[in-house]
């Protein structure tokens, strides 16, 4: 590992990844790449997930190949060095700020999505001009596989290449000098790679977790709502870290919310040969959502097989605070319902957690939506909506606090890997005396007024 990273650090040093059309070509590269590769990543992920064709299309190399469009097409403005204001005091001088590549980056995928997680910041790495040592979860194994074989068939590993292993070879990565880490996954693990990042004093993008909250105010529209709260929590059968973790549901609408809920979760009829849901990722994840279920609080679902590693759409009611499912982030299809009676009881509710990733609120007062974003403090959202935020690239993605440091996506993904430096550039052909001893009042006064 040492010796890939020290050949991919002296390839960086050559200068040739700065050059903004290197970066279009690899990025290029890589979009023929995976669309070359469609098939194989297709039964890779099935192999793992028992993910259908058009969930890995839509959910993860749709959103790749919109990403590497858009860099390519924006990197030149992204790249620019731009012109700031320089002041009186120093007349005459000209200012900016020039965008500079931080070096050799390390990115550590997620298993939940391991195309879309593990590429996208590649991709904005590539973008702002660095080389990337790739290491995707070793859950997923054949994904994992397959993008090692494919990175490896159409790239320079002093440029790019991925690592592939699980807890002793990250800890190895961790060990070594990198310009950059960009890590997604759960909070528990993030805190172990800031930590090793501490280290070398290596800056960190961590995209992490949290219990994400849907709140159902009495003023939704009831039909839409559950529809979207069904997809949202089921989409990856709940295996996404955006997901609505749990609801708080306005009382006085509780028996209709849930009745409709069932309705649509019948109507959908989620299931491996529907090719709409999948598999939990391991054994491990799946007795630990089994854990969660308590029998006389489930109202729908519950139903479990250990051999397929599949758990049922499962509602749960009268869970509180207390119970195993509300201590953790679910990551799975399970859904706590928790009922309020005042908007104040619903904030209180989200407050006593740490700040989420996401956060859902579902009304058609503008009010309510107003104190949603001012009183709850929370990575990203929507209103009327669930998860696909994540698809506008220009809204920044990322956590804040226990659920993530730093942001991505589009320019914002771009400015994670960069390094803007600051240049003043000033002739010498007037010297102004101002600034020199002797230190006269007049020149004190002079001063002053120069530096109001």
């Amino acid at each position: 590992m040492k010796e890939i990273i020290e050949n991919q650090r002296t390839f960086f040093n050559t200068l040739v990844t700065k050059d903004i059309q290197f970066r279009r070509k690899q990025l290029k590269t890589l979009h023929k790449a995976l669309k070359d590769n469609e098939q194989l990543l297709h039964e890779a992920i099935y192999k793992d997930f028992k993910k259908s064709e058009f969930d890995s299309y839509t959910t993860e190399l749709a959103l790749l190949y919109k990403d590497i469009r858009e860099a390519r097409k924006m990197i030149s403005k992204w790249a620019r060095k731009e012109r700031v204001s320089t002041g009186i005091i120093n007349f005459p001088a000209s200012s900016y700020i020039v965008p500079e590549p931080l070096g050799v980056c390390l990115v550590i995928g997620a298993w939940n999505y391991p195309y879309q997680l593990s590429f996208a910041p590649v991709i904005a790495a590539i973008a702002a001009g660095n080389t990337v040592v790739l290491k995707p979860s070793e859950l997923p194994k054949h994904t994992s596989a397959a993008m090692a074989k494919i990175v490896e068939e159409n790239f320079d590993p002093a440029f790019f290449t991925v690592i592939e292993g699980g807890v002793e070879e990250t800890q190895e990565l961790l060990s070594q000098q990198f310009d950059k880490i960009f890590f997604t996954g759960s909070t528990k693990v993030g805190k172990i790679v800031y930590k090793a990042a501490a280290e070398n004093l290596t800056p960190v993008t961590l995209e992490m977790g949290g219990k994400s909250p849907a709140i159902i105010t009495e003023s939704c529209n009831l039909k839409t709502t559950v529809k979207r709260v069904v997809w949202g929590k089921l989409l990856n059968a709940g295996q996404t870290c955006i997901a609505p973790d749990y609801v708080l549901v306005h009382k006085s609408i509780e028996g209709k919310f849930i009745e409709q809920l069932k309705s649509e979760i019948t109507s959908q009829d989620f299931s491996f040969e529907k090719d709409n849901y999948v598999q939990i990722i391991n054994d491990s994840n799946f007795e630990r959502l089994k854990r969660m279920l308590i029998p006389e609080k489930i109202v729908f679902g519950g139903e479990t097989d250990s051999e397929n590693r599949y758990i049922q759409p499962t509602l749960m009611t009268g869970v509180s605070l207390e119970d195993e499912v509300m201590q953790e982030e679910i990551f799975g299809p399970i859904l706590p319902i928790i009922t309020y009676e005042t908007l104040d009881q619903a904030i209180r509710v989200v407050k006593k957690f740490p700040k989420p990733l996401a956060c859902y609120v579902f009304t058609q007062k503008k009010s309510e939506k107003k104190r949603i974003q001012n009183e709850i403090s929370f990575g990203g959202g929507a209103i009327n909506e669930t998860v696909m935020h994540i698809t506008n690239p220009n809204l920044p993605f990322g956590g804040v606090g226990p659920s993530g440091i730093g942001n991505y996506h589009s320019e914002a993904g771009f400015k994670a890997f960069t390094h803007y430096k600051s240049i003043m550039d000033k002739p010498t052909w007037f010297d102004p005396f101002v600034r020199y001893s002797p230190h006269t009042s007049f020149r004190y006064k002079l001063m002053r007024w120069l530096m109001k």
